[in-house]
């Protein structure tokens, strides 16, 4: 058993995790995977172009249906073949920079949109408080964007209805965001269709009732009751 294991340990081959992870949003299908991972295996034991025949071999895969998912591979720009010039004589082999460029400059950017994202929000915060914002509020937006999974585009809108409430506190925008939750809102077209709902039946309130304790506009009161 000890001998299998150390047996398995040498027969390693190095690939990224990420390109596990990733594969799915580069638009990959598993036939793709595996043979990306049967390229790159055969060109570090000195096939740098190995055939579709040979490909095919170690996949379930026809002939065939390698043959469209390598025309896949390098329409969407993953998969190139690259020539090169050695002793005078030109050699073809498959690229797989393509594909690593691709997918951690994908990874790098989509990093920095959700890191710009965040720095605005903290800043619209900020704008619509008027001041700087305390350590606990910095801590309870970081809750909704890390613990609550919220996208920073609906906080900004529960934020808003706050806004529009004049009810400009932390607990009151929480309020929102946990009455969104239970009605299973997670777009900001969710949020307006429900806003919508609630300013329909208030404005019918309005118009049978003749007069209102207060006077809470055309828009839903998160905390009407706790009040």
């Amino acid at each position: 058993m000890q001998n299998h294991y150390h047996q398995m340990l040498l027969d390693q081959m190095t690939f990224p995790k990420q390109l596990l992870m990733e594969y799915k949003s580069l638009g990959m299908r598993e036939i793709e995977l595996v043979l990306l991972m049967h390229i790159y295996r055969l060109q570090l034991e000195g096939d740098r172009l190995p055939s579709i025949q040979l490909l095919s071999q170690y996949m379930t895969s026809k002939e065939h249906e390698v043959a469209q998912s390598l025309r896949y591979l390098m329409q969407k720009g993953l998969l190139i073949i690259e020539q090169h010039k050695e002793d005078n004589v030109i050699h073809e082999a498959y690229s797989l920079e393509p594909l690593i460029k691709k997918l951690y400059n994908v990874q790098t950017e989509e990093k920095k949109a959700e890191q710009q994202d965040d720095k605005n929000l903290f800043l619209l915060f900020e704008q619509e408080f008027g001041r700087a914002l305390s350590p606990i509020e910095i801590e309870m937006i970081n809750q909704w964007l890390d613990d609550d999974k919220l996208a920073p585009a609906l906080i900004k809108a529960a934020l808003r209805e706050a806004v529009l409430m004049a009810k400009l506190n932390f607990r009151y925008i929480d309020r929102i965001l946990n009455e969104w939750s239970k009605k299973g809102v997670k777009t900001v077209e969710d949020a307006r269709k429900i806003s919508n709902s609630f300013r329909k039946q208030s404005n019918q309130n309005v118009s049978t009732t003749p007069k209102k304790k207060r006077d809470t506009s055309v828009y839903y009161n998160w905390l009407d009751d706790e009040e």
